[in-house]
């Protein structure tokens, strides 16, 4: 049991049925009436945000969310197949559990599966993954204006915007969270 007094970012508490996690929290104590808990919620099922007030005495039952390091293996139609690197067994999990980040991962990269009771709600891939450009327009010489850039396309079918130098073959490093391009990857 956890009680809203002892609130602090990422604590996972259920309420009213629902698995929360606390986004922000603040301590009020007005000069009128008793002292309470204004928190921001997020849902980790749905992503919902919520913002409510509680009591400091208010008690919550502690939900464990369980965080799995599992290699992707393959997709088939709409289930991915994720291989869990203790036991080596396949777990599939429906294409609408995973993120628009998940288009940055390959086959083999590891990722976090995120699972509540058994029930799994979410994927995390990697916060950076370095892919191999393999379609892009050849960068025009002589277009030196700073912050300039282009589509290319990665080997996992994902776009994303890079500065006129990347060429086709070249291998980038990209940050899942935001899709965007950080540096040419060494090697």
């Amino acid at each position: 049991m956890i009680s809203a007094g002892d609130f602090r970012n990422g604590v996972t508490f259920e309420w009213d049925g629902k698995v929360m996690q606390v986004i922000e929290f603040q301590h009020v104590k007005p000069g009128k009436g008793a002292a309470f808990v204004r928190t921001k919620m997020r849902n980790v099922l749905t992503g919902a945000v919520t913002e409510t007030s509680f009591s400091p005495t208010d008690k919550f039952e502690t939900a464990y969310i369980e965080r799995r390091e599992m290699e992707y293996s393959y997709n088939d139609g709409n289930l991915y197949y994720f291989m869990d690197m203790e036991t080596y067994e396949l777990e599939p999990i429906d294409g609408s559990l995973l993120g628009d980040s998940f288009k940055f991962v390959k086959e083999n990269m590891p990722c976090t599966v995120l699972s509540y009771k058994g029930k799994v709600f979410s994927v995390e891939p990697p916060t950076f993954v370095e892919l191999v450009v393999t379609q892009t327009e050849p960068g025009v010489r002589g277009d030196t204006a700073t912050n300039v850039t282009k589509p290319a396309i990665v080997e996992t079918g994902a776009e994303v915007k890079v500065p006129l130098f990347i060429n086709v073959g070249d291998k980038i490093r990209i940050d899942t969270r935001s899709g965007e391009y950080l540096e040419r990857a060494k090697g």
